[in-house]
């Protein structure tokens, strides 16, 4: 009995896994569905994040936030051994937050 419940939980993992994998290679990045309420691209957001703080972009999304339009991309840059979040708004491109990520990041 112990080996058909170790057989079902690992079946279980492999199932869940792909299709998380399948849902990261579709959507590309976290909140890409908002996509088409964006005036400014990933591509282009990414420029004016690494412009305001030059480093390596160790994730992206996009969400639906307070602050400027209310829709932004998010960045964490990683420079100088610390890592930065730096918000950009996804409607107009204005940066919206460049600081250094606290104890408890998002």
């Amino acid at each position: 009995m112990k080996s058909i419940l170790k057989a079902a939980a690992v079946l279980s993992l492999t199932i869940g896994g792909t299709a998380i994998a399948a849902s990261a290679a579709t959507h590309g990045y976290v909140g890409q569905r908002l996509a088409s309420k964006a005036k400014v691209t990933m591509t282009r957001a990414s420029a004016i994040a690494l412009k305001a703080h030059p480093g390596r972009i160790t994730d992206k999304e996009l969400e639906n936030e307070g602050g400027g339009s209310g829709l932004r991309y998010s960045f964490d840059i990683v420079s100088g051994g610390k890592t930065f979040e730096v918000g950009v708004d996804a409607r107009t491109g204005a940066v919206l937050e460049n600081k250094a990520e606290g104890k408890n990041p998002d």
